[in-house]
């Protein structure tokens, strides 16, 4: 337990989080701070290129093998099943009708890329190795959960929206796009690829992400503080219980097909994330009867700052106690 609180006390100082708690404060506090959204797109556009890139180099350097098949598998697995959890703990408890609550549990079988990206700043930090191809699995883990939902949803007896357009929105996302597409250029090029752009992915990528965080906190903020008083103590406690369990299914089928430490928990935190990109557009289009201030303030609000705060720093101490090293 003194590990865990070390891990959380030393991120927490961590440039990457502060700035994320500066734009949270700033938010709250009604500042009238603000990033452009012509930058803010900038930024996560350069963060998946560089995250893919570097995924893809270090695919070519070290080679493809059956853990690769086995780890994209085992988060198609969580995709799809996860948000059948969420769901099932959202109608124990919360009072959300059942489109309301598919909608929320899509974003909880999802991912959130950012998340990611941070926890591969922890492990790096702390000179913890983890397979370059996490970075598909993260992409094969984007889009499942949707699928999912509208299932739960057409299962009720509600109409959901799933039609051609809907599935090449899904598919054709830009952040899936463009994960994807960086990754295979970056084990098509290789090391000698990713050398010739370090410059410009490798050294500004950690001050990119500060101020791509402190974005997140304003947003994030903004979100708390226009939905306060109208989420109830057993959505909140939801959105910090499930990342919980998710991760332990991470850690579990991690294991299982055998990632090294640094890729268990990379998949914990896969599990325990949710999306606030790529399933909330998704949901506008094929749930538009879905409450957009439930299922954003849960995912952005109120997970994402859990993870980024204590989660990662407990997925590493756990994975830690369970595998070693």
């Amino acid at each position: 337990m003194t590990e865990i609180f070390d891990l959380a006390a030393s991120n927490l100082v961590s440039p990457i989080i502060l700035s994320f708690a500066l734009g949270l404060a700033a938010a709250l506090a009604r500042s009238d701070l603000t990033i452009p959204e012509a930058v803010a797109k900038g930024m996560s556009i350069y963060l998946l290129f560089a995250i893919g890139f570097k995924g893809g180099a270090a695919v070519a350097a070290n080679g493809i093998d059956s853990t690769l098949l086995l780890a994209i598998g085992a988060g198609l697995v969580l995709s799809f099943g996860l948000p059948l959890i969420a769901f099932a703990l959202l109608k124990i408890m919360t009072g959300m009708d059942r489109v309301d609550a598919a909608a929320v549990a899509a974003h909880y079988g999802s991912i959130s890329i950012v998340t990611f990206v941070a926890a591969t700043s922890v492990l790096e930090g702390r000179l913890i190795d983890a397979e370059g191809y996490m970075v598909a699995v993260a992409a094969a883990m984007e889009a499942p959960a949707i699928l999912s939902a509208l299932w739960l949803v057409a299962r009720g007896g509600n109409s959901a929206k799933m039609d051609a357009g809907l599935m090449r929105e899904i598919l054709l996302n830009g952040s899936i796009v463009l994960l994807v597409g960086s990754f295979v250029i970056g084990a098509v090029t290789g090391e000698k690829g990713l050398a010739e752009i370090a410059p410009f992915i490798v050294t500004p990528f950690k001050g990119v992400l500060c101020l791509f965080l402190l974005d997140m906190g304003l947003i994030a903020g903004r979100g708390l503080r226009n939905v306060r008083g109208s989420l109830g103590m057993g959505a909140i406690s939801f959105a910090i219980l499930m990342p919980l369990i998710s991760s332990a299914f991470g850690l579990v089928l991690g294991m299982m097909i055998g990632l090294s430490l640094g890729g268990v928990v990379l998949l914990m935190v896969l599990s325990a994330s949710a999306s606030y990109i790529a399933v909330p557009a998704a949901m506008r289009v094929a749930l538009p009867q879905a409450n957009p201030s439930i299922y954003l303030t849960l995912s952005l609000g109120v997970t994402f700052p859990f993870n980024l705060t204590l989660g990662i720093p407990l997925y590493l101490a756990v994975a830690q106690s369970v595998i070693g090293g």
